[in-house]
């Protein structure tokens, strides 16, 4: 079935007018989408910010007539529409276009991360088969493949890892191929930890090698290696506790860090680890770290 697709350029201002006026005219999705490529990272608690060029896109069911939605908006708002486009798209597969979109990606000499539809494309390599379900982390952001690069460049045989804010489970499962003798795995979210556990299974890993928990269930556990691919602010707030996690000798893997805020995060881990050099891809960053 096609769909019109109503698209206005906004404010943040008018963006809960355009908002209510969409749906009361009958739109069945209203979403706010960035004008200008501004991203916004670690958004206050409880909010939702807007960027200072927003559009306003919403769907209609086939058959709805641009000119009567536009009509009425200007009805309901009390002045003229600003800058807007309609158009019909037609309907697909949005799931089928996604899953064709992801494709086998190699990290590193030995690994392969692997749509659970693809086949391997070789078999005798590290093939961790992945579906991320709701959970973040596919391989495919700049600061999942630093840390899985780095991941296959360590010998992991035989060590305790734990991966702090888990998401799909990928860097704690890669470990585990990759030689780790355990991994544990922790996140806030709920749904995260069971796309963990449907990912461990995927690769015929025993539940007792990859224990899950939230945060405040933790053990004091004493990892040889610790990965944690999170945002900077909660990296800093949390130093004392990751760093507390790691053996003497341990290593540390840290990454979901912009750029600009690399040195921050390091020194807030200068006094516990020796860092290496900062690795930098696309903007993002990763601190890696053996534990004094």
């Amino acid at each position: 079935m096609p769909w019109l697709q109503v698209r206005l350029a906004i404010s943040p201002e008018q963006a809960e007018t355009y908002e209510d006026a969409f749906l009361e005219v009958g739109a069945v999705s209203v979403t706010f989408m960035d004008a200008e490529d501004q991203p916004i990272f670690e958004p206050e608690l409880n909010t939702t910010p807007l960027w200072a060029h927003t559009h306003l896109l919403a769907l209609f069911e086939g058959g709805t007539e641009a000119a009567s939605v536009l009509a009425h908006l200007e009805l309901l708002t009390g002045s003229p529409l600003p800058e807007h486009h309609s158009e019909v798209i037609e309907d697909q597969d949005w799931e089928r276009s996604w899953m064709d979109g992801f494709q086998p990606m190699r990290f590193g000499q030995r690994l392969w991360i692997v749509p659970s539809w693809h086949t391997a494309p070789e078999p005798d390599a590290v093939n961790l088969l992945l579906d991320p379900g709701l959970a973040f982390g596919t391989g495919t952001h700049p600061t999942t493949a630093l840390c899985l690069e780095w991941l296959d460049g360590q010998d992991l045989k035989g060590c305790n890892v734990l991966d702090f804010g888990c998401g799909s489970g990928i860097l704690a499962i890669a470990a585990l191929l990759l030689g780790a003798h355990e991994a544990v795995g922790t996140d806030i979210d709920v749904q995260a930890l069971e796309a963990s556990r449907d990912n461990a299974g995927r690769n015929n890993i025993a539940a007792e090698c990859f224990p899950l928990y939230l945060p405040e269930d933790l053990p004091q556990v004493k990892a040889d290696v610790l990965v944690a691919n999170i945002l900077a602010g909660p990296l800093v707030s949390l130093a004392p506790q990751l760093s507390s996690l790691v053996k003497p000798g341990g290593r540390l893997a840290l990454s979901g860090i912009l750029a600009e805020q690399g040195d921050e995060v390091a020194t807030a881990y200068a006094r516990d680890f020796d860092l290496d050099p900062i690795a930098n891809r696309d903007g993002w960053v990763r601190i890696t770290g053996r534990r004094r």
